[in-house]
């Protein structure tokens, strides 16, 4: 079984047990999270699309850790004008780990 479920803007799709980094969740580690934005669930050839969300669908988590991505580093350059900007980013992540699919 599997789905789609929407946070922090994006679109995942999971699997029981699976481990997934998302955007930032303000939750302590082994706390659970429920998301109810269900776009799809899909089990074998039996599939329901929402529209926009399937009803009563609900996919549930656990919190594993908090973290930060590794650095990304935006330079900025111009061209025969002795100009060139350096600057480094490192977003927060929440790990999760999927413990039940309802729908």
């Amino acid at each position: 079984m599997y789905a789609v479920i929407v946070t922090g803007g994006k679109q995942y799709k999971v699997t029981e047990g699976e481990f997934l980094k998302v955007e930032k969740i303000e939750l302590a580690t082994g706390e659970a999270v429920t998301f109810d934005r269900v776009l799809l669930i899909g089990n074998g050839d039996d599939v329901q699309i929402g529209a926009p969300v399937v009803e009563g669908a609900k996919v549930v988590a656990e919190v594993v850790a908090q973290g930060r991505h590794d650095k990304v580093t935006i330079i900025k350059f111009r061209r025969r004008k002795h100009h060139m900007k350096r600057q480094g980013h490192r977003q927060w992540y929440t790990e999760i780990k999927i413990t039940g699919i309802q729908a």
